[in-house]
């Protein structure tokens, strides 16, 4: 596997939805690619950061106000 396909695998790769013969040709690459090591650790970063936000719902008058200006109403 190269660079292109570690990029086009990455989503399925971390939502671990990749095919097993897949998942360690580009585990293997992984090993011999720093840079693309460092998109996919990034990458991993930033999903567990996002899950660890608490979400919060948007008030109803500023959700009014956005549709409005999309024109959504």
């Amino acid at each position: 596997m190269n660079c292109q396909e570690i990029f086009e695998n990455l989503s399925d790769y971390l939502d671990e939805d990749l095919a097993q013969i897949k998942c360690r040709e580009l585990e293997l690459h992984l090993k011999t690619c720093k840079n693309c090591r460092v998109v996919v650790d990034t990458l991993r970063q930033t999903i567990e950061l996002y899950h660890s936000i608490p979400s919060q719902k948007i008030p109803d008058d500023v959700r009014l106000r956005l549709h409005r200006i999309i024109n959504l109403r």
